[in-house]
């Protein structure tokens, strides 16, 4: 994999631009900006998607597979961490002497002389940076924003914009964020991720506090998280901090929740006091949005605007991403592999199916957060999931390591509970569908490809209605 170097000065410009691994979710919002603002942007990846798709749409050339001949006459190349070093067209960037930028180089070029308000967290920062974006939207400002995640109201993850605020989400896995230096810093929550970069949480705290302390004016931090509670001790009085939660003690405190099947709360800050209602549902989304708020608050906005702004948010793609009823099943997928990411999402579940049964379909994400996280995956979905379908892990950007499987994960489910562990996908399909009754939820759960069963799913579903009658 590649290593990121820090702190290097951006050029002035870029060229001709190809990005190498373009249907990834945060290159593929660099590059739609990028080509907005004019550039020729090109790109290449291992597989055609929905992102690949929708960006040769936009007039954005992409190859499927990897070559040399693909670079054409692109005078800068991006990449990001996942790429490996002995990438045919990394090879021959760096041959023919081409500026190689990492993706968040190539970000940093496009946010110069922005106010920027970025989203940090080791979960939930792709949805509040959606709602972020879209609130600022709402409230007329023509902002631009580069989200991991595609924004549902605009039906793609970035866009350029004329405002001088501009919105994106840091991302921390391989540090990066360090270096962006936004004007409002918001932090959702730290908890142990990424571990096979990191190595401890030392280091992950060390992270977040180099990036906290990059802010020019204000942090914007979860007072409901242990792990930014803590990071707010380790910035003491040095930093201007903005605290938002369901803690009493909080700078902007949330109340009056009701959680599904719309999620709607009270915010109030200084005294005055402002009502808030989402277009999705559950008790994170709304804790989110508190924090949305406040970071809208540290903006300049007041309470009653940012609140107004906040309202009617749809939501992230993937992001407990409604797809559909048929005869009385819902379906619903969402993005979550880490354990906290999990638990949460099914929460989400829960508050929506009321009396029905919420049956997940669950595809593990990397070789390395098996390993670590094997028990606590295991007692999220002992406690949250009324019966859990299990597949093959997706490895993505890591080699195999021997004797880690989802076999780890099954190992420590709680005696008694429901679950089946089926690596077929047209198989655990039918499981899926043959169990569901109406009333019932059947959620797909993973950061890989596990997404692309649901158009499967709904097919076999359709067919067992009508094969039986319905």
């Amino acid at each position: 994999m590649v290593r990121l170097e820090l702190g290097r000065e951006i050029p002035d410009k870029l060229g001709s631009v190809h990005f190498i691994g373009v249907g990834g979710s945060g290159m593929s919002g660099i590059a739609r900006v990028l080509a907005e603002r004019g550039l020729r942007v090109s790109g290449s990846d291992r597989f055609a998607s929905e992102v690949t798709e929708s960006l040769q749409g936009s007039g954005i050339t992409v190859f499927v597979g990897h070559d040399p001949g693909h670079l054409g006459a692109a005078t800068t190349v991006v990449i990001s961490s996942a790429v490996r070093e002995d990438n045919p067209e990394l090879v021959e960037a760096r041959a023919r002497g081409l500026q190689v930028l990492h993706r968040s180089e190539a970000l940093r070029w496009i946010i110069r002389g922005k106010r920027v308000l970025a989203v940090a967290g080791s979960h939930g920062k792709t949805t509040s940076t959606a709602m972020l974006a879209t609130a600022l939207d709402r409230s007329g400002r023509p902002i631009g924003a580069v989200n991991g995640g595609v924004v549902s109201e605009w039906g793609v993850s970035s866009r350029w914009g004329v405002d001088e605020l501009f919105v994106i989400e840091a991302d921390e896995s391989d540090r990066s964020f360090v270096d962006y230096q936004p004007a409002v810093a918001m932090v959702t929550n730290i908890a142990p991720d990424h571990l096979d970069f990191y190595g401890t949480l030392e280091a992950i705290y060390d992270s977040f506090e180099e990036f906290a302390r990059s802010a020019t004016e204000t942090v914007v931090l979860c007072a409901d998280d242990e792990g930014t509670r803590h990071l707010a001790t380790r910035l003491g009085d040095d930093v201007t901090t903005l605290t938002y939660g369901t803690d009493p003690q909080a700078d902007v405190v949330q109340t009056d929740l009701g959680a599904g099947p719309l999620a709607t709360f009270t915010v109030t800050y200084q005294g005055i006091s402002a009502r808030c209602e989402l277009g999705v549902p559950g008790r994170l989304n709304a804790l989110n949005a508190t924090g949305v708020i406040a970071s809208l608050v540290a903006s300049g906005y007041a309470l009653e605007d940012a609140a107004r702004a906040a309202s009617g948010f749809r939501g992230a793609d993937r992001r407990f991403q409604f797809h559909g009823e048929i005869a009385g099943v819902r379906f619903y997928d969402d993005h979550a592999h880490h354990p906290t990411e999990v638990a949460a999402a099914l929460e989400t579940a829960r508050a929506v199916v009321g009396e029905g049964s919420v049956i997940t379909m669950f595809q593990p994400h990397l070789y390395s957060r098996t390993q670590y996280m094997a028990s606590e995956l295991a007692e999220a979905f002992s406690a949250g999931s009324d019966h859990t379908i299990f597949l093959d892990i997706f490895g993505s950007r890591e080699d195999p390591i021997e004797g880690v499987t989802t076999d780890l994960i099954l190992q420590r489910m709680a005696p008694g509970v429901s679950y089946d562990f089926e690596p077929d996908w047209d198989r655990a399909c039918d499981l899926a569908v043959a169990r569901a009754k109406p009333g019932d939820i059947v959620l797909t759960m993973s950061t890989g490809d596990l997404y692309q069963i649901v158009p499967q799913l709904l097919a076999a579903k359709q067919r067992s209605v009508e094969a039986s009658g319905g």
